[in-house]
């Protein structure tokens, strides 16, 4: 009898300990969420980030804080939630360019973005705007181009990051329209637009939410947008492809965990975040801000980033940009 309960003994309890797992997990989350974005505050991923995390918290009864971690084009901040414990409670939100671009930028990125992070949702997808200081001699793309082309390396741009999407397009637009601007990368599209409008550097591409007001404001004239025709918020303002063949480049957000994340963790996350996106709150403020919804699950999102992945690197290439 004693060696007998004594064999029994580990198997109850474990099988004491798996009765308590799917409680566990039913009661996912039974603490607050950090959410880490890789940009500074006031930019798009970030402004997307608050509007999605006051509503998602609401959805899943739990407070969920945001942690801007910028640097090196986001390279920072992905880094720090890769190395973050995949039990749900660390998440990533970030943009195509930080996730896609940055991995082709850096030699050693310290990051791979298929095999270190779950995907989760795509949520939103916004143009860029290039931007000038209102005392810029230019009113319109038109006379931009031939403003720039007149003073070969003579103009710089500021952008929010060396591998980011508005330094990708800064290059771009150098290669497909055959200019000369010299970038100027700073940590994070706030402080790059802060030396705009003070005109320290004259122009730079924001996307569209976080350039909005300025804008309005007739802080900063809008040149071009980077989408492939023009947006509703500012109609009387051109696609720069009008002018320059083949340019396009949006800017897209979504929600990651670190690898080894539970997938019922996953589901959980994913259809609180697609509760969320259908609320009228969030609906409204996307529409205020140009951002178009995405609704990509896990598998989707998955497809999407593998398949731009490699696009990115070929366009990555073609304009020669690094960071090393």
């Amino acid at each position: 009898m004693t060696r007998l309960f004594r064999a029994l003994k580990p198997a109850a309890l474990l099988c004491g300990l798996l009765a308590i797992l799917p409680t566990a997990q039913a009661d996912y989350p039974d603490r607050p969420i950090t959410i880490t974005v890789p940009t500074a505050p006031g930019g798009t991923v970030d402004i997307v980030a608050r509007i999605l995390a006051a509503q998602l918290g609401d959805e899943l009864k739990q407070s969920i804080i945001v942690s801007n971690k910028a640097g090196a084009g986001g390279v920072v901040g992905t880094q720090a939630a890769k190395r973050e414990r995949p039990d749900g409670y660390n998440l990533l939100f970030t943009a195509n360019s930080n996730q896609l671009i940055v991995p082709w930028i850096y030699a050693k990125p310290g990051f791979d973005p298929l095999r270190d992070f779950v995907p989760i949702a795509a949520v939103g997808v916004v143009p860029n705007v290039l931007l000038v200081n209102p005392t810029f001699p230019a009113r319109n793309l038109q006379e931009f181009i031939a403003e720039v082309k007149a003073h070969p390396g003579q103009y710089r741009y500021a952008s929010a990051g060396t591998g980011t999407l508005n330094h990708l397009l800064g290059a771009m637009l150098n290669e497909k329209g055959g200019l000369e601007l010299e970038h100027v990368p700073y940590r994070g599209v706030a402080p790059a637009m802060t030396d705009v409008l003070g005109n320290q550097v004259p122009m730079l591409f924001a996307s569209l939410p976080s350039a909005l007001e300025a804008v309005k404001a007739g802080q900063l004239r809008a040149i071009g947008v980077s989408s492939a025709s023009r947006v509703p918020l500012l109609p009387d303002v051109p696609a720069i492809a009008e002018a320059v063949p083949g340019f396009s480049g949006d800017l897209w957000v979504a929600f990651y965990a670190p690898a080894g994340t539970p997938k019922d963790v996953v589901a959980k996350l994913y259809q609180g975040i697609k509760t969320a996106l259908a609320s009228p709150a969030v609906q409204q403020r996307f529409q205020q801000l140009g951002v178009t919804e995405l609704h990509d699950g896990p598998d989707e999102l998955a497809r999407r980033q593998a398949s731009e992945l490699e696009q990115w690197r070929d366009i990555v290439k073609a304009s020669g940009a690094r960071a090393d």
